[in-house]
Parts: structure tokens; C-alpha cells; sequence
């Protein structure tokens, strides 16, 4: 018998919901691809991409209270989210309103400093 995803601590309905949208039918398997891999999943599968959606399916994997991460792991894991972000989005959209604000200097040096690098810009 499989584990539903909502019996992992601080996962609930609607991410056990947008998990079976997205292919991933019980907690064995979200355990066995894994915190990016199944959020690249979600992404592909049409969920709107949030830090906080990502960063709890990690803490959450890793058995930790959601709001666990400090400093610079915080930070790392922000990058990792930009990467899936850039690389699973269907829309391309707010991607590049995102580099328009870093050109104009909106966007925090720091949050800059750790994304990695853009991809060419379509003009």
C-alpha cells in the first residue's frame, strides 16, 4: 500500500493534489525523484513556480520543520529555485520581465549574485 504524499510533514492536500497533476502519485515516488525533480515536474505540469512552495517540498523531504533553512543554505536552495524556475517554466514571460528589473537595478545585488548566469535575451 503507498503513502499518501500528504502524510509527509508539512505536505498537504493541494501540493498532494498538484503532485498527481503532475504524474506523482504517492510519497514513494516524490522520495524517489527527489525535491528538484519533482518540482521540475510540478513546473512542467503547469504550476506557477513560488520559492515557498519549493523550499517547504525540500524541507519537507529532508524531515525538517518548513522554515528551517538559514543564511546560506537559504540562499543556494534561492538558486537551485531560480534554475528550475528558468529551466521548466512554460512561460518565458515573466523569466524576462525578471531580467529587464536585474538590467534597471531592481532587483537585490545579493539575489543577483547568486542566480546563475542568464541565457541569451531575444530581443
Amino acid at each position: 500500500m503507498s503513502n499518501a504524499i500528504s502524510s509527509i510533514r508539512n505536505l498537504g492536500p493541494a501540493m498532494e493534489a498538484a503532485c498527481a497533476r503532475a504524474g506523482i502519485p504517492d510519497a514513494e515516488a516524490l522520495r524517489r525523484l527527489g525535491a528538484d525533480a519533482a518540482y521540475a515536474r510540478l513546473l512542467q505540469a503547469g504550476e506557477r513556480p513560488h520559492f515557498i512552495g519549493y523550499y517547504v517540498l525540500v524541507m519537507a523531504l529532508q524531515g525538517r520543520p518548513w522554515n528551517d533553512a538559514r543564511g546560506a543554505e537559504k540562499a543556494a536552495l534561492r538558486a537551485r529555485f531560480d534554475a528550475l524556475k528558468a529551466a521548466h517554466c512554460r512561460d518565458g514571460g515573466l523569466a524576462r520581465i525578471e531580467a529587464m528589473l536585474d538590467d534597471i537595478g531592481v532587483i537585490d545585488p545579493a539575489r543577483r549574485a547568486a542566480r546563475p548566469p542568464a541565457g541569451p535575451r531575444r530581443g
